[in-house]
């Protein structure tokens, strides 16, 4: 019936694991829980490691750090049944019928269930900020805003999918372990004509980064974009951002671009690092970055 799958790395996910459990449960389904550790800090699988003493769950550890393509191929590659329900691991369900709802969307036709992410309506402190004003305003979208553009809304956080379809579109491994293989992965679904059907089955995100680590993650996705299109790999027009950075660079306005960001750049990190940080020069702040890349 259903192997849920959980990716994980310097996280606790006991919780999570538990609670996925007690919905199985009580639904009486054949189901199992598999977490994949990728060589993360020893002290986080202390707590970790009891998910090996509840009945249908098992945790486990890489000997060498897979990269989270490859961690996510191999939880897939390990699983029994023929559904597979893919959550991070700072992710947690917000209702009791989270497991019921994707059981319901089961049926022989062979698409993606997408059921959504939310954020705490509770205001973190300012060293968050950023990244919790990005994940409410661009991540957590409705149902009727995420099929507005199904493909690029979609976030491989809390997914469902079949074990046969996923072996079609899987995650590329020969990728650098930077951000953007779920961007990847959806553009595989799109050239595959895999339909992604959203519903409203949303988990909460909790792990939100200090403003520090959510730039270094930023500047990651940023160089690993930069890598996918001019590989080949993903059209520069499939995201907004991208596809600014394409037309930068036909109508030869990068080096104007390149020296204005210098210039701004202390002006904008102090604006997205503060207590009120604008969206917009956040995106000011990214093609600039972009502008500066050597790669």
């Amino acid at each position: 019936m259903l192997s849920i799958l959980i990716p994980t790395y310097n996280y606790t996910i006991f919780d999570l694991v538990l609670e996925l459990k007690n919905q199985c449960d009580c639904l009486g389904i054949n189901y199992e829980i598999i977490c994949q550790d990728d060589k993360s800090n020893s002290l986080y699988n202390i707590e970790n490691e009891k998910i090996n003493s509840l009945g249908n769950c098992q945790f486990n550890t890489n000997s060498e750090n897979y990269g989270r393509a490859k961690n996510r191929n191999k939880l897939a590659e390990n699983s029994k049944y023929e559904y597979l329900l893919f959550l991070d691991a700072d992710t947690f369900p917000i209702e009791k019928n989270f497991i019921s709802k994707y059981l319901s969307e089961i049926n022989e036709s062979a698409k993606i269930v997408y059921g959504g992410i939310r954020y705490t309506d509770k205001k973190p402190s300012n060293d968050k900020l950023l990244r919790w004003i990005y994940g409410k305003k661009r991540e957590a979208l409705t149902v009727s805003q995420r099929n507005k553009n199904s493909y690029l809304s979609f976030l491989t956080l809390n997914f469902l999918i079949h074990k046969e379809v996923f072996k079609k579109v899987n995650f590329n491994e020969s990728i650098p372990n930077l951000r953007h293989e779920d961007t990847l992965f959806s553009y595989e679904l799109m050239k595959n004509n895999i339909p992604i059907k959203h519903i409203e089955n949303p988990v909460f995100h909790l792990g939100i980064d200090e403003f520090n680590s959510a730039l270094k993650k930023e500047h990651e996705s940023l160089i690993a974009l930069k890598n996918l299109f001019e590989n080949k790999l993903l059209p520069p027009e499939y995201l907004k951002i991208s596809n600014l950075y394409s037309k930068i660079r036909k109508y030869q306005i990068k080096l104007i671009i390149l020296y204005s960001f210098k210039i701004l750049k202390p002006l904008l990190l102090k604006n997205i690092s503060s207590s009120k940080p604008s969206l917009f020069l956040f995106d000011i702040y990214r093609v600039g970055y972009m502008c500066s890349l050597k790669i």
